[in-house]
């Protein structure tokens, strides 16, 4: 009996060591160094490190409790808000990508720390596309949409205004849900700095 109770300890402690190793090895547990040029694609480069930033801890730690939240009866739930989050990420990888824009998903939902480590791979991938890229490469960095035989184009401005700042936008929203369903984020948090405080 003794030595059942030992191995089913053993197993629930590799599985926590596990999983706080996992969430260690994602990226934005802080924001990476400073871009070394002020460039176009460095500046952009670090909206999106803020946003990953922003996500890692708006999303740390939540509860089933928390992802069930909504703050109405119309809204999106915080686990709904963060699909969507995932779904812009998408757009924003492909465009840096060069490939078109998705469709908008209609695949079964991911769960919850799927979606989370997703998001902030993709945030990675599409900062490290960014950078050294400079003001010309821009005008050649459309947004693409594709639907059938017709393509549209729009300019990269309209990749700033929308999913990028629509993600920041959302990330603060997840801040304020787990605030009202009492799991307010860790106080320590400073997206001033780019870290947290000791």
């Amino acid at each position: 009996m003794k030595t059942l109770i030992f191995i089913g300890l053993l197993a629930f402690s590799a599985t926590i060591y596990a999983q706080n190793t996992e969430i260690k090895e994602l990226p934005y547990h802080q924001i990476p160094d400073y871009p070394a040029n002020y460039e176009a694609g460095s500046m952009v480069a670090r909206m999106i490190d803020g946003l990953g930033y922003r996500f890692y801890w708006a999303t740390e730690g939540l509860t089933e409790k928390d992802l069930a939240f909504r703050p109405s009866e119309k809204a999106r739930n915080t686990l709904e808000t963060i699909q969507h989050i995932y779904d812009l990420t998408v757009f924003i990888i492909n465009i840096h990508q060069g490939l078109p824009a998705p469709p908008r998903n209609k695949n079964a939902p991911l769960a919850f720390q799927e979606l989370r480590q997703k998001i902030l791979f993709n945030l990675q991938k599409a900062s490290q596309l960014m950078v050294g890229k400079n003001a010309q490469a821009f005008s050649k960095h459309p947004i693409i949409f594709k639907r059938g035989d017709k393509e549209s184009k729009l300019p990269y401005w309209h990749m700033i205004n929308g999913p990028i700042a629509d993600a920041i936008y959302h990330t603060g929203q997840l801040v304020s849900f787990r605030r009202m369903s009492g799991n307010p984020m860790n106080p320590k948090v400073s997206v001033f700095m780019g870290k947290n405080r000791k």
